[in-house]
Formats: C-alpha cells, structure tokens, sequence
C-alpha cells in the first residue's frame, strides 16, 4: 500500500469518526425530548416522505427557488455517487476503477459533469438572491452574521467542490488523450473538454497536469469529508433529517392541538371513578428537571419539536407566511425554530462537560418571549409552508401551557374567559339558561 492510500485511509478514518460522533450527539439531544409516538399508519407516512421530501412538492411551490433547489439538491447527491469511486481509487491506489461499466459509465461521468455545472450556477444564483437582490426573508432580525455566513460558506463551498471536480476531469481527460501511464482511457467529458480548451490545458506538460488532476482530486474528497462533519454545526444538517422529519410528521389535521393526556386521565377519572387516574410520572435521572405542564425547557417538548428544531433550513417561508409577522408583530416562526435549537446546543453542551444536566439558570424563555408566544394566532401557515413539515406551533403551544398552568400568566382576555368558563360552564358571560337566545334573533 502506498503512502497516499495510507494517508487517505487515515483522513477517511478520522472524518468518519468525527462525524459519526457528532451524529450520537445529535441524537442524544434530539431523545431528550419527551416520548410521542409518530409510527402510525406507515403507508401514509412512506407516501408523504417521498412526496414532500423526494418530490420536494412543497418547494415548487415557490418555482424559481424550488426549481433551483432541486437542481443543486439532486446534482449534489447525485454527484457525490462518484465518491464510491474515489473511495476505492484512493485506498487501492487505483484510478476510475469502475471504469469496466463501459457505456453506462461514460453515461455516469457526462450526466455528473451537466450536473456539476447547473448545480454550480444554481448556487451562484442563490448567493446573487441573498446578497446582491437581499431578498427581505434572508435579512430579518434574526438572521444574524452568522446564519448569513451560514448560507454563504455552504454554497460557496459547493461552487468549489464543483469547480473542482471539473477541473480535475478537465486534466484527466487531456492526460487521457496523451496517453500517460495510469489515465485509462474512460468516460465522457462534455464540459470539462471545453474547460480544457479554454484553460489550454494541451500545451501543459504531463507532469504539470498530473498535478492540477491530482491537487482537485485531493481537495474534492477531503472537501467532500469536511463539508460531511460541517452539516452538524450548520443549518444544512437538513439534508440529513428532511426524511425522516417529514416521515414522522404530524399527520392529525394542522390546526387539532394535541391534548395533554396526564391532564385528560385526571379529568376523566374525576368523572368516572371507575377510571383509575394515570400512573405518578418518573422520578428523573441524570439530573433532568420533573416533568412540566406545558414546556418550560426543552426537556418538556417532544423529540419530534426537538428534530424539527434540528431540520429547520432557516429559509424563512414560515416567517414570510406568519399573519403575525405580516402585521408587524414581534413573532417570527423561524427564530422559534432556531431559538429552540440554540437553546438544545446549550443543553447539550452543559451535559457534555459536566456528563449530566445540571441547571444553568435557563430555558427556553431566556431565548422566546412571552409577547412572541401569545402573538401567534394557531392559524398553522407557518407549518403548511415548511418544505420539510416542521412545527413551530407545537412548540408555541407548549410554551403557552407552561404560562398559564404553572405560572398562571395568562393574558387579562384569557383570564376573562376562564372566569366566565368556571361560573357559567361557557366562554361567554351568559348563563346557561340564555345560550339559545341568539336562535330567536
């Protein structure tokens, strides 16, 4: 074996690793969260999945950035079918080792290359959207230096990436035709031929081509492996979670609120004695707070708001389609999402160092105010416009039951109607003997 297979296999080893470690962390923050089951009727769930997330039927809703995401989302996947490949190439020492497919594989190499260069002019595209045309969505209070600089690093690394893979086939496929020692002679290179020609890439020496082919082949998988184990510190981590998040969608109509169901078992055993009322809660381990009513850290939302937080593409759709937004009020659906995840980070890193939660004097009100909670309207245009089905009201509601029945800090309209509620069995101030007045009007 030699030395470069020896320092690729090392490189993989560690990217590999790392990023698998960064995954288990994810995941333990995301099963804080408390139980909820989302595995009823699968068939609907598996159709959903490949509707909203494979069709990403959602996003052509908005056809200019639905189409160009399309087109960057499946060049990159499908682009990155290659890396088998360079895998194998790079821990044998071989080069286009699958190159024995014959036709299908000069199929493959021209269908990456087309890819590569609309996937390369789909992210320039959205670079010139967000910072040349500042479209409002990508510029409000909450996107901050750095989810800007979030959006800018991905997509510019993807320009790279790109650039890179065409240059290195723009070198190969010129070494090819002079006949080096080791360029099979394999695979198609509709773009890369021109970009041979235009850099003149047949007057340079072999030796000096070998190295551009070899210098882009390195920086295109170690690019590859970096942009691997940066998805876990980046909004773009969706790209993992979209299917999954929307296989376990809610799939109860958007505005049915789910109902507590420790508070539901009381209720009905104090109506039926022959219901016995639900078993006490667990005692907490680890130092994990009791249990709450309503949500007053994370530890309180369920894992699927704690994955939503997670899958959250900080694209603003919720925040554009919010009638509360709209009408200037402080909510934003979006900077919930991003609130509720930068409020799990902190969680996770206290019990990171400390190998248990110990409380830090915060939760998720340190991040969401109460004037953002009691502005949203439950209307759930936020969750009809996510591409991914996430849930900002889920989390909203949760937070809005911690106020009122723990802290009993309902709004005076609120507190009005739980009065009326208690003394005359309805939310209007009529007794019960009046309600079917408005029939005789």
């Amino acid at each position: 074996m030699s030395l470069a297979s020896i320092v690729f296999l090392l490189v993989f080893a560690a990217a590999a690793w790392w990023f698998a470690r960064n995954v288990q962390r994810i995941r333990r923050n995301i099963l804080l969260g408390r139980d909820v089951d989302r595995t009823d009727r699968p068939a609907e769930r598996w159709a959903l999945m490949a509707k909203v997330a494979l069709g990403q039927s959602k996003m052509v809703v908005r056809p200019v950035a639905g189409l160009l995401h399309i087109v960057v989302y499946a060049g990159f996947v499908i682009i990155n079918i290659e890396v088998l490949e360079i895998i194998i190439d790079g821990i044998f020492g071989t080069h286009r080792v699958l190159s024995f497919l014959g036709g299908f594989y000069n199929f493959l190499i021209g269908s990456f290359e087309i890819l590569a260069v609309l996937t390369w002019l789909g992210c320039a595209i959205f670079l010139a959207r967000r910072f040349i045309l500042r479209i409002k969505r990508f510029w409000s209070p909450e996107m901050t230096a750095w989810p800007r600089t979030d959006a800018a690093l991905i997509l510019t690394f993807e320009i790279l990436l790109m650039s890179a893979f065409l240059l290195m086939n723009a070198a190969d496929h010129t070494l090819q035709s002079m006949g080096a020692e080791h360029y099979v002679v394999a695979g198609a290179f509709p773009m890369s031929a021109y970009l041979a020609q235009l850099f003149n890439f047949g007057s340079l020496a072999p030796a000096t081509l070998i190295g551009i082919e070899r210098f882009c082949w390195w920086f295109h998988i170690l690019g590859i492996l970096g942009f691997l184990n940066y998805l876990p510190y980046s909004k773009h981590f969706h790209i993992l979670l979209a299917f999954p998040n929307v296989w376990y969608s809610k799939l109860k109509p958007k505005t049915e609120m789910s109902e507590m169901p420790r508070v539901t078992g009381e209720v009905k055993s104090m109506l039926d004695p022959s219901i016995p009322p639900p078993t006490p809660p667990a005692e907490p381990v680890n130092g994990l707070p009791p249990e709450h009513f309503g949500a007053k850290d994370v530890f309180d939302l369920s894992w699927k708001s704690l994955m939503d937080a997670y899958t959250c593409t900080e694209c603003g759709r919720c925040t554009s389609e919010c009638p509360a937004n709209i009408t200037g009020k402080l909510l934003s659906p979006r900077k919930i999402m991003m609130d509720t995840r930068d409020r799990l980070e902190e969680v996770g890193k206290v019990m990171d160092a400390k190998g248990k939660w110990e409380d830090d004097g915060k939760s998720l009100f340190s991040h969401i105010s109460e004037e953002e909670l009691w502005a949203c309207t439950t209307c759930n245009a936020c969750t009809q416009a996510c591409p991914v089905n996430i849930d900002p009201v889920e989390i909203i509601l949760d937070m809005r039951r911690f106020l009122v029945m723990e802290e009993s800090k309902a709004r005076q309209e609120l507190n009005a109607m739980f009065t009326t509620i208690e003394n005359n069995g309805a939310a209007w101030a009529f007794g019960p003997d009046q309600r079917m007045k408005w029939t005789e009007e």
